[in-house]
């Protein structure tokens, strides 16, 4: 279930921005998020906005088994990179905060330590290949767009891994 998760952050590959941090699909990201502004860097946005996709599929929430939040008051509306941190430590029963030693899965979330975060397709060893939003070709973390990037484990602050809960 959680590669869809990938796939939908795949599907966005190629948007890109309208003038700097805005556009119609950069405004449907920055709506994903707890902020009413305009204008913010986007790449947390993005993985708020893909997830919110992702419980969309009836299939996600049963595989997903939520007991106490519904999908909406489950997934994350931080606009901070690092936010995705306590969003995962908040819900302990779905989700699970790893670090950048481990084996990254399809669909995982890493956060970066240059405060920038993505979505996981693959694990290579020592490199992993993400979508990202709100970056570019040369790899910033101000860019223009949702692109493919290939990035160094050696970047990686945490991994936050969905799955489902652990409560009975």
């Amino acid at each position: 279930m959680i590669s869809r998760l990938a796939k939908i952050a795949e599907s966005q590959v190629g948007v890109r921005e309208s003038g700097r941090n805005s556009g119609v699909d950069v405004r449907k990201y920055q709506e994903a998020t707890n902020l009413d502004e305009r204008g913010f860097a986007w790449c947390a946005a993005f993985v708020d906005w893909c997830i919110k996709e992702w419980l969309k599929d009836a299939e996600v929430i049963a595989w997903l088994g939520l007991k106490v939040r519904t999908p909406e008051e489950w997934r994350p509306k931080t606009a901070l990179a690092w936010g995705f941190l306590n969003w995962a430590k908040d819900r302990p029963n779905t989700t699970e905060v790893l670090t950048p030693s481990a084996k990254a899965q399809a669909g995982d979330i890493v956060m970066f330590t240059f405060s920038h975060v993505g979505i996981v397709i693959s694990d290579n060893g020592r490199t992993i290949q993400t979508v990202e939003g709100n970056t570019n070709e040369e790899g910033s973390r101000e860019g223009d767009g949702v692109y493919y990037r290939t990035r160094n484990k050696s970047l990686v602050r945490r991994y936050v891994r969905i799955s489902p809960s652990r409560r009975a």
